[in-house]
């Protein structure tokens, strides 16, 4: 099954607070990212994560990037505690990683929460217990085909081949592929196939990856928080959701500087996420993903 991603399908995995909500049943993402020499991923994932519309985000990681993350998200928790979902990975270096943290990560790739596993804790998403949603780009994602025994995908490679090689990665892991582009294919490893157009080329900066990644881990914990549990096709869903939601908050950003759009940061991006969400929950949908 491949499908092009929609608002409407957007839509359907999204839910606005109620009434008797808190910030528990809203769900809770836990974020360890960043380090010392990358902490700003930590920054950009986490207000990501708030603005896609969460209950809460705990943050757990280095102690200059929880400092940073603080100064701009002060809402944000720092202490351990129950979560929906998790983010791991953005702004790492495995090569940098000690032992305790490569064991801290190892720990919740074991456990029953969903992992968004990004960048630097790519190469132990393999050995996973939990469900993952892995979110590789191009040079990310032959890394990871060579260590599970697949060939690289050719630089050249069209739409088609890229979703095919999406999918066989997505079935050897047994898990949710993400891989970003100019069209971002998101694969489950049962063959489904979901292609989300990437709204502009304005995206193509450093960091929005990090954004995109807090989008996917707040999409996935409010859905957890909602119904309890969700199989990976359900899971790719919510990714290929936040890719939308992360493609349009984009097109916002650039296109506030005029009609042909303009240079935009990351954290531009993050700030968007609000804008692109209410317009998808003001829109709705009928039905389900097909």
């Amino acid at each position: 099954m491949t499908e092009r991603w929609t608002a409407a399908a957007t839509a359907w995995m999204l839910r606005p607070p109620a009434s008797d909500d808190h910030k528990y049943s809203r769900g809770v993402v836990g974020i360890r990212t960043g380090s010392a020499a990358y902490p700003g991923a930590a920054v950009l994932g986490v207000d990501a994560a708030w603005r896609t519309g969460v209950g809460m985000v705990r943050y757990l990681g280095p102690a200059r990037a929880a400092d940073l993350v603080l100064a701009r998200r002060p809402e944000t928790v720092t202490a351990e505690g129950r979560v929906q979902a998790w983010v791991v990975g953005s702004g790492t270096d495995p090569a940098a990683r000690d032992a305790a943290e490569t064991a801290a990560l190892r720990g919740i790739l074991a456990g029953a929460e969903p992992v968004i596993v990004d960048a630097g804790a790519l190469g132990l998403a393999r050995d996973a217990a939990a469900p993952v949603i892995v979110t590789p780009h191009a040079r990310e994602h032959d890394a990871l085909r060579s260590a599970i025994g697949l060939a690289p995908v050719s630089p050249d490679a069209g739409e088609d081949e890229r979703a095919a090689a999406c999918a066989e990665s997505a079935a050897r892991l047994g898990a949710v592929v993400l891989l970003k582009g100019a069209v971002t294919i998101v694969a489950d490893p049962a063959g489904g196939i979901r292609r989300v157009e990437a709204g502009t080329a304005w995206l193509a900066t450093a960091g929005t990856g990090d954004v995109l990644a807090g989008a996917i881990g707040a999409v996935v914990a409010a859905l957890i928080a909602r119904d309890g549990a969700a199989g990976l096709p359900v899971l790719a869903d919510a990714a290929a959701a936040a890719a939308w939601l992360h493609g349009r908050a984009g097109t916002l950003a650039a296109g506030a500087l005029g009609p042909a759009g303009g240079p935009i940061t990351a954290l531009e991006v993050a700030e968007a996420l609000p804008r692109a969400v209410a317009e998808v929950l003001a829109r709705g949908s009928a039905q389900p993903p097909s």
